[in-house]
């Protein structure tokens, strides 16, 4: 039986600091709840700070929880210490299979098997990461989008040996924690965002490799085109819209046939010299020698001021509609 209730849940234990374990500690400092992250070594912990102080500048902006603060923060390189008072575990330790085998098998053994333990993976499977673990049952993905303390989805599936109650129990928690969890039908290798974006990586190398754009020419192209639809709808929702009155049959009776043209290539380029070359020139170029700090501090101004809106929008939908009734 797991934890009763997943909104009562105060005390989280996030394994690993690199970008996605540091921002999941910032996401949770932020909704008010006591943090206690593994390092792997004492030297992680200067980079987690700094990570925390750039983050905390945009979690300020969007408002925090009643009781949050950076002094809620536990840090400690003793896997048994992090997680001796968890009510909930989120793992971000490299991607590599064998690595997150052994983790698991060992939280298994020490962790309450009351509590979840959910992996930050972006394309290994549960059913391989829970095959050596005591407790699969309490284990699942999920796959945040980065940085996790600004954009709320959680792609949620479980692996063979997950139960159901985990997974239900899991998104009830995600969302009391101000996530948007979307639950998988089944284990799909990169889940559904991530390989949505693989396809658009994929054909931006083949464009780049082919001398078709530019690194700067492909992203000047998104930031003006579909990227401000993107915030606000999906391409199914954006495809419907396009086709007016008509809406989704109107767009596929008009452009079915184009589907069977060679606009995209799906399979991956080979990432010769030239073209790992061209795409590090094409960013230095691009990005004008602004370091990782200023670039994150840009892109978390422009994700506070999305959400921002895209809240406000909310509102008015739902002031308009109580006011029809």
């Amino acid at each position: 039986m797991l934890t009763a209730n997943p909104q009562a849940v105060k005390n989280i234990t996030c394994i690993g600091a690199g970008p996605i374990g540091g921002g999941w500690s910032a996401h949770y400092l932020a909704r008010g709840y006591n943090v206690t992250t593994y390092l792997h070594d004492t030297a992680e912990i200067d980079g987690l700070h700094r990570l925390l102080e750039t983050a905390w500048l945009s979690l300020t902006e969007m408002g925090l929880a009643p009781g949050a603060s950076l002094d809620n923060l536990e840090w400690t390189t003793s896997l048994e210490d992090a997680v001796a008072d968890a009510e909930f575990i989120q793992e971000s330790i490299p991607e590599a299979l064998e690595l997150k085998q052994n983790l698991y098998q060992k939280l298994g053994d020490i962790v309450d098997p009351n509590v979840v333990i959910a992996s930050s993976t972006s394309g290994l499977s549960m059913t391989d990461i829970q095959s050596h673990c005591r407790t699969p049952q309490r284990t699942l993905v999920a796959h945040p989008f980065n940085p996790p303390y600004l954009l709320p989805l959680v792609e949620m599936v479980g692996g063979e040996k997950t139960s159901r109650e985990t997974v239900a129990w899991t998104e009830r928690f995600y969302k009391a924690a101000g996530k948007a969890p979307l639950v998988m039908n089944k284990e799909v290798p990169g889940f559904i965002a991530t390989r949505l974006q693989e396809a658009i990586w994929r054909e931006a190398l083949h464009m780049v490799a082919n001398g078709e754009a530019t690194v700067e020419q492909i992203d000047h192209a998104v930031v003006n085109g579909p990227g401000p639809r993107w915030a606000l709808m999906g391409p199914c929702e954006i495809f419907h819209v396009g086709g007016g009155e008509g809406g989704m049959a109107y767009c596929l009776n008009q452009f079915g046939a184009a589907l069977k043209l060679p606009w995209s290539r799906l399979v991956a380029p080979e990432l010769t010299p030239e073209l790992r070359d061209a795409m590090v020139d094409g960013c230095a170029e691009m990005c004008a020698g602004a370091d990782f700090s200023s670039l994150s501090r840009k892109l978390n101004r422009g994700l506070v001021e999305i959400a921002q809106i895209k809240s406000r929008l909310a509102n008015a939908q739902r002031s308009g509609a109580d006011k029809s009734l």
